[in-house]
C-alpha cells in the first residue's frame, strides 16, 4: 500500500492513526498542500478530487475520503476494532467523529481558510478567531458527550482507543496550532494524554512524518 499525505493535514493524520492502530506500515508519499502539488496533474491522476488523503491498494485500487478509508480499514482489518460491537455504542461512537470529521474539520481546512484570507481579506487573527469558534462549539458538545458516559474510561469509549479518539486526537492538535487552550475541557485533555503515550499515536503525529522537516 501507499499513503499519500501531508503532515500537518488533519485528516492525513486521522488515517495514519489508523493505519498505525491496524498495525498497517504503507509507503509514505508526500504531497505538500504549501506548494499546491495536490492540484497538479500527477496528483490529480492519483485522487481526481486532489485532496489528501488517499490510499493506494496493491491491487491497484486507490481510495480516498478518510472516513470511508478508515471504515475500509475496519471492515478489512477488524483487529483490533475501532467500533464497539453493540450498535447503539457505535452509533454514539461514530457521532463523537462526525462533530469533528462533519462539523469542525470541514470548515476549518486549508481551502476554507485561503478562500478567507485570498477572497474576505482576513488576516491571521480573524483566520485563527474563526477557527476557534468552530473548535469551540464541537469540544463543547464532545465534553458534554464524554462527562454523560458514566462508564468512560481513559479514552473516548470505554478503555482502548476508538474511532472517536482517530478523530479527536487530530483536531486537538489543530487546536493548539490555531491557539486555543484544551485546559478548556479536561476530559479531552485527559484523552488527549491518554492517547500521546501510545505508540501508534505518536508514530502518526504530524512532526514524526518524513515531510515535517522539508
Amino acid at each position: 500500500m501507499q499513503l499519500y499525505s501531508f503532515f500537518r493535514s488533519g485528516t492525513s493524520h486521522r488515517l495514519r492513526i489508523a493505519l498505525k492502530l491496524k498495525g498497517l506500515a504503507p509507503d509514505y508519499i508526500p504531497v505538500d498542500l504549501r506548494m499546491d502539488e495536490q492540484t497538479e496533474s500527477a496528483y490529480k491522476a492519483v485522487n481526481p478530487q486532489g485532496l489528501v488523503p488517499a490510499l493506494a491498494l496493491d491491487s491497484g485500487e486507490t481510495l480516498i475520503q478518510s472516513p470511508a478509508i478508515i471504515e475500509w480499514l475496519e471492515e478489512r482489518y477488524p483487529t483490533p476494532a475501532l467500533l464497539p460491537q453493540n450498535p447503539e455504542a457505535r452509533a454514539h461512537v461514530r457521532a463523537l467523529a462526525a462533530i469533528v470529521g462533519c462539523d469542525v474539520h470541514p470548515i476549518n481546512n486549508r481551502r476554507i481558510l485561503q478562500t478567507l484570507r485570498q477572497q474576505f481579506g482576513a488576516d491571521e487573527a480573524a483566520v485563527n478567531a474563526w477557527c476557534a469558534s468552530w473548535i469551540t462549539a464541537g469540544f463543547d458538545a464532545i465534553e458534554a458527550l464524554l462527562a454523560q458516559d458514566k462508564a468512560r474510561g481513559d479514552f473516548c469509549f470505554g478503555n482502548a482507543p476508538s474511532m472517536a479518539d482517530v478523530y479527536l486526537i487530530p483536531q486537538a492538535e489543530s487546536a493548539r496550532r490555531f491557539g486555543v487552550d484544551l485546559a478548556r475541557w479536561p476530559l479531552i485533555s485527559a484523552v488527549d494524554r491518554a492517547c500521546s503515550a501510545l505508540p501508534a499515536f505518536a508514530q502518526a503525529a504530524p512532526l514524526a512524518q518524513p515531510d515535517a522537516s522539508q
